[in-house]
Formats: structure tokens, C-alpha cells, sequence
């Protein structure tokens, strides 16, 4: 089991350590900075922390030496609008005014490649570009394959004004097959390495859009896709709409109703070596966004989705208004431990699976993204 937690915050990026079977802080970086999303490299023990400054931009530290010590690297570049851009921009109309596709917003997604790819990572951003860099971060190159595509002007933001990319999904057989998934554009699918795309979202259903144009696929709001690494075609997704799952490298997906008390929710977690296991965090849909009855429930499934699992203890069961984000939910490489913290600050870690849950704190800043390392 890990026993180290890495948890990127609104006020810092926190380290949370087990010991004598007790978690608790150890150590906090980037005091008062906007951490937005977090990655350990388990192929060298590189940290990396997104921080989004603001005015002043989004930078991205790195640390070889597990914190003690960081560097700023580089961060992705977008490419000057063009006319022909501008363009097909006012032809998307109110969609496309809405959206700003002119300058780095967030790194909402870091992902290390393959396992035969030392150095490589790859970055999804608002507004939706992917990039890769195979020098650890210090550089990095747009997909442009994916980013010329004309598909692109049809996507749109939800709660974010523009669209992003925020899950990327690395194939553990074949470093050039990569999975992404993007709110609203559906999920993408590359098997070549970026060299071509295909879109991947046959069967889910879009209820926000009209009733002719639901199931199309580009339209679709995947707020998080995960993918078994012992059964890579195995995906999982928490959609806008409720939740999906794909058994064939997301070629088609089945949509899975009636799951109390909520199909609505941003995370997903899929165990590591069984695909007919996932855990989900359920809110009410859609601007409302809190616990349904005001109590924190986790839902389980140990069978594919057939049956459900509404699980409570430990944790709060009355006036909770606690909501995790996509990134804010992760399992260790047991299946057994997982961790999730919240809008609110609350941070919790089970050890069984989900069946007993241990409130680590309920007073950190609000939680973006909780990763064991």
C-alpha cells in the first residue's frame, strides 16, 4: 500500500504521510499559491505541481529530490489565433464567443507516457489542447494533430467557459495508444502516437443537448474517463449525464441508470487489477452541485456496473456540502486504499475498499487533486 498522499490545493500543495497507522500532514508547499493539479512520476519519483498564478500566468514547478527542493519548467504554448481561426470562431456563434482559445488557462491533466518513454509526459489544458513533453517538462510540443482538426470548434465549455482536456489515459501495452478525454468534446482516441485521432463516443448520451443531437459524439461531457491498467480496454466515465462504462477501448459505451442516490458527480476511480470495479462520489445535478440530502455517499460496484454499493461510514451524513472534483478521488495500487478530498477542505482515506472511511482533516483549503504516490 502507499502510504504517502499527495493533495494540490487552492492555498498550497500539501504532503499527507501515514504513520503508526495514523495519516496526517507532513509538510506543505507553495503556501497560499493556487495548486491546481499534481503528478509523481513513478518511473523517476519526479514531483510536479501546476500553480496558477493568476495575472501572472500558470507555471509549473518540478522537484527531483521528493519536494525539498523545485524549478520552475516550462508550460504549454498556444499558437496566435490566425484569421482563418477568428473565423470559424464567430461561425460557432455564442458557443464560440464564449470560448478563448488564445492562451494558457490551467494544466488541467498531467499523465507520465509509457513505461518505454522515460521523460515523457503529457499535459491537457483549458482550453482544450494536449501537449506532450519528452524532456520532463522542460519543453513542450502542442498535438497539433488533434488541435487542427475542425471537431475542435465544436466543442464548448460547462463549468469552465472554454473546453479542456482533463483525462489522458496511456495504454500500459502500447505507449502510442492514448485515450483523452475532453468536457464537451467527448473522448479521443490515438493509436499512433498523435500522428491521427479518432473520436470515441458511441452510445453516450448528452441530455443538455437537443434531443436529435444527444448522442453525438463530440458533443459529449465525460467529466473524468479512467482506465483499468491490468485490462486496458476496460474504461470507465463520469459523464455530465450519469455514468458509462466501455469494454473495448471506448469503440462503444453503455450507459448505466439508476444508481442511487445520484448519477451526477465529477470522479471516477477504477480498481487497479479488476475492471468490474469502480467507485463514484454522487452530488445533485446540475448547478445546485452538493451532496444529495446534504450526506456524503460513495458508490461502488464490484460487478460492472450491475449493482451498487451507497457507502456512508465515515463519512458525514448530515449538512454536508462537500463536492470532489474529477481529480479528487485516487486508489493505490492494492485497491484497497483510496483517497478523496473535497470542495470544502475535508480529506478522507479508506483502507478497506470504501467500507470504512477516516476523516484525515476537514478544514484544508479546497482540494483539486489527491494522488498517492
Amino acid at each position: 500500500m502507499s502510504d504517502r498522499l499527495h493533495v494540490a490545493t487552492r492555498k498550497g500543495f500539501f504532503t499527507v504521510d501515514r504513520s503508526a497507522g495514523k495519516w496526517q500532514v507532513a509538510k506543505v508547499d507553495f503556501l497560499g499559491q493556487n495548486a491546481t493539479m499534481s503528478l509523481r512520476d513513478p518511473r523517476d519519483g519526479t514531483l510536479y505541481v501546476a500553480i496558477d498564478h493568476g495575472h501572472f500566468g500558470t507555471k509549473l514547478q518540478r522537484s527531483s529530490d521528493e519536494g525539498q527542493t523545485w524549478e520552475e519548467v516550462g508550460v504549454p504554448a498556444f499558437p496566435p489565433l490566425t484569421d482563418e481561426d477568428r473565423k470559424k470562431q464567430a461561425d460557432a456563434g455564442e458557443i464560440g464567443a464564449r470560448r478563448d482559445f488564445s492562451s494558457l488557462k490551467e494544466i488541467w491533466e498531467l499523465t507520465p507516457g509509457g513505461a518505454d518513454q522515460p521523460g515523457t509526459l503529457w499535459a491537457g489544458t483549458i482550453p482544450g489542447g494536449l501537449f506532450r513533453s519528452t524532456d520532463r517538462g522542460a519543453t513542450w510540443e502542442m498535438i497539433r494533430s488533434l488541435w487542427d482538426r475542425d471537431d475542435r470548434w465544436h466543442w464548448f465549455g460547462g463549468g469552465k467557459d472554454s473546453p479542456g482536456i482533463h483525462s489522458v489515459a496511456v495504454d500500459p501495452r502500447n505507449s502510442q495508444h492514448v485515450t483523452v478525454g475532453i468536457s464537451c468534446g467527448g473522448a479521443w482516441v490515438t493509436e499512433d502516437g498523435g500522428e491521427t485521432w479518432e473520436v470515441r463516443a458511441k452510445g453516450m448520451r448528452a441530455a443538455y443537448m437537443p434531443p436529435e443531437q444527444a448522442y453525438e459524439p463530440n458533443a459529449q461531457d465525460p467529466h473524468r474517463l479512467v482506465q483499468c491498467p491490468a485490462s486496458p480496454d476496460a474504461l470507465w466515465v463520469q459523464h455530465h449525464n450519469g455514468i458509462f462504462r466501455s469494454t473495448d477501448a471506448g469503440r462503444s459505451w453503455t450507459e448505466i441508470e439508476n444508481v442511487k442516490p445520484s448519477v451526477f458527480g465529477f470522479a471516477v476511480a477504477v480498481h487497479p487489477k479488476d475492471p468490474q470495479s469502480a467507485w463514484f462520489v454522487p452530488g445533485v445535478k446540475d448547478e445546485c452541485r452538493v451532496p444529495v440530502d446534504g450526506k456524503l455517499v460513495v458508490t461502488r460496484t464490484r460487478d460492472g456496473g450491475q449493482s451498487f454499493d451507497a457507502l456512508t461510514r465515515g463519512l458525514p451524513q448530515s449538512h454536508c456540502y462537500d463536492i470532489v472534483f474529477r481529480h479528487a478521488l485516487d486508489i493505490d495500487g492494492t485497491g484497497d486504499r483510496l483517497a478523496m478530498g473535497s470542495s470544502t477542505g475535508g480529506l478522507w482515506v479508506t483502507e478497506d475498499g470504501g467500507d470504512q472511511w477516516e476523516c484525515v482533516s476537514a478544514h484544508l483549503p479546497q482540494i483539486y487533486c489527491v494522488r498517492f504516490q
